[in-house]
């Protein structure tokens, strides 16, 4: 394919005489003795041809003499002579060299081209017509020494060449072929052995790499078996969860996120444990729910955990009392504090040696520069080679660092054990018997166990627990319902109650949700 026509202007040459000498260098030098009939003549050479289906051959003119040049076109002002050099015109074959240039270009009565070399001509051809055409010229022949091949062509339309082509024996020059990549996207991604191959290759030592980072720093620390079992959260009637841990921090440290659900178990928790009340308001038929979360006096807030506390200040932000539809301003920008305070929590219990969002980021950084870097690599391997396959490898990489980070967080063998435990804790509360508690416990034990069993999505069934508890009156100590409410109804309250909280925490946009 011919990426530059050939074309002439009105004006046109009635004879041209063409004498090439190819020289040991390889580069071709052209003289031509030129006739006008009329104005100036405009040429543009043919610089450009398709070589394979990869690159193109490119022919470089240099040293014009006689015309003018600008890199596209040669303007012949008057008859003469005009000269130039032709780089790029030869190219090795099988056996030998090959000279190959469009001498000439139409309108012409008659051209004739005379070619010596450095060498013995072995062959000789010549066409005449569009580029790449296979119609033989007028004549072609060498003299009787075999240094000098002689061309001839009768009518030269516009818009047609004349192509000469003269064989010479290996090395007489020793030059070859300026080449030049085309970009093609079925090219740039060509699929083959060796494309093929390394792009297998790749993919397995930089995805087996990232794979033996995560089996060495990004897994758990391992626990004995004896770790492991179902835990009951009680000892002889007294609430006793195992090692301890609140509700927002194993949420933390189940999923290694600081979740609005951890959030909303901590509300409920701080209420179950006497440093607030739920008050749900009365509403008619087609009213939103509310609550009014009351600050209760004299609670022991100076025990707080630090993330317990920066809630609760979010909360109460120098009030006593706020409705929950109410929490905003002061309420969002505590919780980025919540946020910030869990985490370190984490850290500070000995479950993870740095924070899991810090760890989660840097890995997401990461995968988005090796993404970039990659997409760089495959649009240059793509604009100047046949690899651009190989570059996917990478893209590959970052892809899976990006995604593979979120599971790098890695808890220490303390953070495991204490993993363990609490998932023992969680089947207790999903199918542990609970008859065995004493009548006159089961209040506040129950309503203990209901702030986890919002971590762990067993909300129904402890709301309906809590519910059954028989003796009580019509309100909890820490959750109190409107005018002719009951217990039978905390199992519908708690569970509209934990969504409003989850909606109101999630549109503060400080933590994941759900």
């Amino acid at each position: 394919m011919v990426t530059l026509l050939v074309f002439v202007s009105p004006a046109y040459a009635d004879q041209s005489a063409l004498t090439m000498e190819l020289r040991k260098d390889g580069v071709l030098h052209v003289k031509e003795e030129i006739v006008l009939s009329g104005g100036p003549v405009t040429r543009a050479p043919v610089l450009r041809t398709r070589h394979d289906d990869a690159s193109d051959r490119v022919y470089r003119i240099a040293n014009v003499k006689g015309a003018a040049f600008d890199g596209a076109e040669l303007t012949i002002s008057a008859s003469g002579t005009v000269e130039y050099d032709v780089i790029g015109a030869v190219s090795p074959i099988a056996g030998g060299e090959e000279l190959r240039w469009f001498a000439a270009s139409g309108p012409l009565e008659q051209v004739t081209v005379k070619v010596v070399g450095p060498g013995q001509v072995q062959n000789l051809a010549c066409f005449a017509g569009d580029v790449g055409a296979a119609l033989g010229c007028t004549t072609a022949a060498m003299d009787e020494t075999g240094e000098t091949a002689e061309f001839e062509q009768q009518g030269l339309a516009a818009g047609q060449v004349l192509t000469v082509v003269v064989g010479y024996p290996a090395g007489t020059t020793g030059a070859g072929p300026t080449l030049e990549h085309r970009f093609s996207l079925g090219a740039a991604f060509t699929v083959n052995a060796i494309t093929g191959g390394s792009l297998a290759l790749l993919l397995v030592l930089l995805l087996g790499g990232f794979w033996l980072v995560y089996w060495t720093r990004g897994r758990d620390a391992r626990v004995i078996g004896a770790e492991s079992g179902v835990r009951g959260g009680h000892e002889n009637g007294q609430f006793a969860p195992p090692d301890g841990v609140r509700p927002g921090q194993i949420g933390t440290l189940i999923d290694e996120q600081a979740d609005v659900i951890d959030v909303t178990a901590t509300i409920v928790d701080l209420a179950v444990r006497g440093y607030m009340r739920i008050d749900e308001q009365p509403r008619e038929t087609y009213d939103a729910p509310d609550w009014l979360l009351v600050k209760l006096p004299k609670a022991p807030v100076a025990s707080l955990l630090p993330y317990e506390r920066a809630l609760y200040d979010s909360i109460f932000d120098l009030r006593d009392e706020v409705l929950l539809s109410q929490l905003h301003g002061g309420f969002t920008t505590g919780l980025g504090r919540v946020r910030d305070a869990l985490y370190r929590d984490v850290v500070k219990q000995g479950w993870f040696t740095r924070r899991p969002d810090s760890v989660r980021s840097l890995w997401t950084v990461l995968g988005i520069v090796v993404t970039v870097l990659g997409v760089a690599g495959t649009v240059a391997l793509a604009m100047f080679t046949t690899y651009g396959l190989v570059g996917l490898a990478v893209i590959i990489l970052g892809a899976a660092v990006t995604v593979g980070g979120q599971f790098m967080p890695a808890k220490t063998a303390s953070g495991a054990t204490a993993l363990a435990h609490t998932l023992g804790f969680r089947e207790y509360l999903a199918t542990g018997d609970i008859s065995d508690i004493p009548a006159g416990q089961r209040a506040e034990l129950f309503s203990r166990y209901l702030p986890y069993a919002v971590i762990f999505d067993s909300v129904d069934r402890w709301a309906r627990v809590v519910a059954s508890i028989k003796g009580e009156g019509d309100n909890l100590y820490w959750y109190h319902g409107p005018a002719e409410w009951d217990l039978s109804k905390f199992a519908d309250s708690m569970r509209t109650f934990t969504m409003t909280t989850s909606g109101a925490i999630s549109s503060s946009r400080q933590f994941r949700t759900f």
